[in-house]
């Protein structure tokens, strides 16, 4: 499908990383007319996700769902019905390409939007994982407020169903010098919207991981993560058990 791929081999009772942001690939035929050096900037996508999510599921078990278009074209972790699922700003950077019509916007949520959801939906249904991790990364500083302070290595985001998350906060205290964010550098209960509908309304262990995204830029970074988030989803699954 064009709006996703999978990454890793299917298993029942595994984890199922779903990275809505993961690319900032632009269709060539969408126009969202801003200059092409924003498709670099983190309104964009989430830099890092993609290599990560991958090397995770190098390990037996693990398998990914990743987006393949920039969250400038569709916005995947919001509701089909808001407005912001197709943006017309971020981070201070106007997006005059997505003044579009109702048609057009149906057009763009049936090819990107629908279908990632519709595999998450099946994958879940199919595989019945023993845990989800939604996975994120986070910019340092916005454009729009510079003085604005996001330190964290890694933020755990959670709705209602805590469970997990509780479980991720400790055991990534135990992987030594990071600094972990409760619910930063945002709320979940504010933004969590395909873990909501996907994992929350049917009881489906998961968590949300923010990964700081200067950590993340070279292999070296990615691996680290994805190694220290591999020893966490295993102990959180072996605790869930």
């Amino acid at each position: 499908m064009e709006g996703f791929e999978i990454s890793g081999i299917p298993s029942e009772g595994g984890v199922l990383i779903v990275a809505d942001h993961a690319s900032n690939h632009l269709p060539d035929d969408i126009d969202l007319g801003i200059s092409p050096g924003f498709l670099d900037d983190h309104i964009a996508y989430d830099p890092g996700t993609a290599p990560i999510a991958r090397m995770m599921t190098e390990k037996s078990g693990y398998l990914a769902v990743l987006s393949t278009t920039s969250r400038l074209v569709v916005d995947l972790n919001r509701y089909p019905d808001e407005a912001s699922v197709i943006p017309l700003r971020s981070d201070g950077v106007e997006i005059p390409g997505n003044q579009i019509s109702v048609e057009e916007r149906e057009g763009r949520m049936a090819r990107f939007f629908h279908p990632y959801h519709d595999r998450i939906d099946s994958l879940i249904a199919d595989l019945k994982p023993a845990l989800v991790l939604s996975l994120h990364s986070f910019t340092p500083t916005l454009r729009t407020d510079p003085q604005l302070v996001r330190p964290w290595d890694i933020g755990i985001l959670y709705n209602h169903y805590e469970t997990a998350s509780r479980f991720a906060l400790q055991f990534l205290e135990q992987e030594g010098p990071l600094n972990i964010g409760d619910q930063l550098p945002y709320s979940g209960k504010q933004l969590n919207a395909t873990m909501d509908r996907h994992c929350e309304i049917i009881g489906q262990p998961y968590f949300g991981a923010e990964l700081r995204q200067d950590l993340i830029m070279d292999e070296t970074g990615q691996r680290r993560f994805a190694d220290i988030l591999l020893r966490t989803c295993d102990k959180i699954r072996t605790a869930l058990a």
